[in-house]
């Protein structure tokens, strides 16, 4: 199988140099993401798109494939292509003939040629006209129609080769990541914080995940699992960091040093400050949040102003003027939505009256209440872990009890995503199996039936062992992990 991958298009109105660039990080980046798939596989960059060759026939593969290449940024569309020596125009007209013959009848249709290369004494003009001409005339097809088109048959003369279009995939466009300089989101795991990192990645920046943990275990487990869907899904050509730091002293400091009203502003500069640590260590060059103006109280122009004096470090928000319907519904269409509506939260700061025109000298006066001993013991104790390591890193740590057999009676919990269930559903004779994905797990499993056994079930085990125990450790006695052999 050959596909043409096209690129964003503002990377062809690049410089030479920098458009040479940007391809070949293209292409280097599709090797990665699809090496799993097909150790073999090739790629050739050229000008204007990035061919690639696979040997594997299995339709499966390529349907994982194509999933992959359209959520990796920098591809603009892809082609499926059937490839032939260039002949004359009848010749081409017969490979066309074989591909779209039988969709023709009774259409209207239109015929598109590009061409490339100076080897060649016809436009694409005299081709497609030709082509088009011996197509209606011999494929009973009702007229052709180059605006409105029921059959559009595609095709691309490239020197001497001749490449039949026979499916188009729309990606992701943006920039080629590690094209650009990294950045370290400041993670929560809700709508906004998901989204401003979708959005860096896709512009080609390496995002690195930072999440301040307020006190609460099922948050921080439920950010490192948006974090790494993020990562597999539109990040995976790159190896990032998820880094979590201990933030429950410093809330409890700021409960106890800072006036109520500046408390909120008070742990977003100290977010900050730590976060240009972190950052200043990794050398990354830019801090991202998920702000948007006056979605809340710190997020007011002030309050902006004077959390960002905190730090010397570029902070960037490319939500800031989005509203908050257009976050939720990017956030549905890149997958994260279901993830921060389940997202269990801590909320360690709540102001009563909280400022929306802090003064920096005020706030400056609270901070010098703070001990910021505790703010360099946070640090100390901030765990980095390679993003694709995260979760079996903790599923490691984590002991339950495991079965290899359900039993009549027990109920079989899938928490895979939906995805994963649907393409390939569990079912056990005899056995009821029902689908709980993992993100909606910790909300929804009180309101099962207490007096029946469940046993989570995952493709690897780490993830139900990782919320069987957090249940087990809210006091949910029912549960086991399904591990068959």
């Amino acid at each position: 199988m050959k596909l043409i991958v096209k690129p964003f298009a503002e990377i062809t109105i690049k410089s030479r140099p920098v458009r040479k660039q940007f391809i070949r990080q293209l292409g280097k980046n599709i090797r990665t993401v699809l090496r799993d798939l097909d150790p073999a596989l090739q790629t050739e960059g050229e000008w204007d798109n990035v061919e690639v060759q696979t040997q594997v026939s299995d339709p499966q593969v390529h349907r994982e494939m194509f999933e992959r290449l359209r959520c990796t940024p920098g591809i603009a569309h892809f082609l499926e292509v059937h490839e032939y020596p260039l002949g004359d125009f009848d010749d081409v007209t017969e490979k066309c003939k074989r591909h779209f013959g039988e969709q023709l009848p009774g259409k209207v249709f239109a015929v598109r040629c590009k061409r490339s290369g100076n080897t060649h004494d016809f436009t694409s003009m005299d081709v497609a006209t030709h082509v088009g001409s011996r197509l209606r005339r011999e494929c009973g097809a009702a007229g052709i129609d180059l605006k409105h088109p029921e059959v559009e048959i595609r095709f691309e003369v490239r020197y001497d080769r001749l490449l039949v279009e026979h499916a188009r995939h729309e990606g992701l466009g943006g920039y080629p990541l590690g094209s650009i300089e990294q950045t370290l989101v400041l993670m929560s795991g809700g709508f906004d914080s998901t989204v401003a990192a979708f959005q860096m990645m896709r512009r080609g920046l390496l995002t690195h995940f930072c999440f301040f943990n307020l006190g609460g275990r099922a948050h921080e487990l439920g950010v490192m699992e948006v974090a790494h869907y993020l990562w597999q899904k539109y990040g995976r050509s790159h190896r990032v960091l998820f880094v979590s730091v201990p933030f429950e002293e410093v809330v409890g400091e700021i409960l106890g040093k800072v006036d109520n009203s500046q408390m909120g502003v008070v742990l977003k500069r100290m977010m900050l400050r730590a976060a240009t640590r972190i950052a200043e260590r990794l050398k990354i060059d830019a801090l991202v949040t998920g702000e948007a103006i006056s979605q809340v109280s710190s997020q007011t122009l002030p309050n902006l102003s004077v959390i960002d004096s905190a730090t010397d470090m570029l902070v960037l928000r490319p939500l800031v003027a989005s509203h908050k319907q257009d976050i939720i519904d990017t956030a549905t269409r890149i997958g994260t939505a279901e993830f921060a509506k389940h997202m269990p939260e801590y909320c360690g700061v709540i102001s009563v009256n909280p400022t929306t025109r802090a003064k920096r000298e005020r706030i400056e006066y609270e901070e010098r209440q703070f001990d910021m001993a505790i703010l360099e013991r946070a640090l100390e104790r901030a765990r980095l872990v390679p993003i694709d390591r995260v979760i079996d890193e903790l599923g490691e740590e984590i002991r339950v009890e495991e079965v290899g057999e359900a039993l009549a009676g027990q109920i079989v919990l899938d928490i895979r995503h939906p995805d994963a269930a649907e393409d390939e559903p569990l079912t056990l004779p005899g056995i009821e199996v029902q689908t709980l994905p993992f993100y909606a797990l910790n909300n929804r499993f009180k309101d099962l039936d207490a007096n029946r056994q469940y046993l989570l079930y995952c493709d690897k085990g780490v993830m139900s062992r990782l919320h069987a125990h957090h249940l087990l450790s809210e006091g949910h006695a029912n549960v086991r992990v399904y591990r068959p052999a």
